[in-house]
């Protein structure tokens, strides 16, 4: 498996207040850290002397801000819940004039990185495969994460049935759309932006919502 490398801690960010006393690192350094290697490496790698080794101090300084080993593992999964679930169920409530403008919507949390992190969200999945406690919280986010997708659908007059199957056949193509690592330019995605748009909601799409989201992301590509 691929090796992670370590993120910029607070102490060699020179946008950051510097450090007093004797703190060396920050809570927020020991999970980007750990998060880094649960993506990279797997949760059988997220361990305190490796961590700590890692940022070159002592295994004293993570006890200062995580009781043990299951406390960080239970704050990375309440940090993945709360960037990767909210970020959907709130892009899904947005405002929008149309449902395909719902849709996009939707679509600008798997645009844009920094929305939505797909590795840290294929990672948990498959921690969840060797924990039931970890899957049963992948189910709820599914099923979370699918209520408000259907919601989105009935507010703009769909029925429960159709939009719970619409639900579905969005958010289980997208999801697999990042699975399997399509390498496309985004400019191949945006020329099938308006077909997706029908195929999804049965809507015919118009210009000016077709033209809004392939500026924000052709942006959100553009950005360093």
């Amino acid at each position: 498996m691929a090796q992670s490398r370590t993120p910029v801690l607070h102490r060699d960010d020179p946008e950051k207040d510097p450090l007093v006393g004797h703190v060396k690192v920050t809570r927020e350094d020991w999970l980007n850290l750990a998060r880094n290697v649960l993506v990279q490496e797997g949760v059988g790698e997220l361990k305190i002397l490796s961590l700590s080794t890692r940022m070159g101090v002592s295994r004293s300084s993570f006890y200062w801000y995580f009781k043990n080993r299951a406390d960080l593992l239970a704050a990375l999964l309440d940090e993945w819940e709360a960037r990767n679930t909210r970020t959907i169920v709130t892009h899904c409530e947005m405002p929008a004039d149309d449902i395909n403008a719902a849709v996009c919507n939707f679509f600008r949390c798997f645009v844009d990185p920094a929305l939505f992190d797909r590795g840290l969200d294929f990672a948990v999945r498959d921690w969840a495969r060797r924990d039931v406690q970890v899957n049963q919280r992948i189910e709820a986010a599914d099923a979370q994460r699918l209520e408000a997708i259907s919601a989105m659908f009935a507010r703009f007059g769909y029925d429960a049935y159709d939009a719970d199957i619409r639900a579905r056949i969005l958010y289980f193509m997208q999801i697999g759309y990042h699975a399997v690592e399509l390498r496309e330019p985004m400019e191949v995605r945006m020329s099938r932006l308006e077909g997706f748009l029908r195929g999804f909601t049965g809507r015919e799409p118009t210009e000016d919502t077709i033209e809004a989201f392939r500026v924000f992301a052709m942006a959100t590509e553009a950005r360093p």
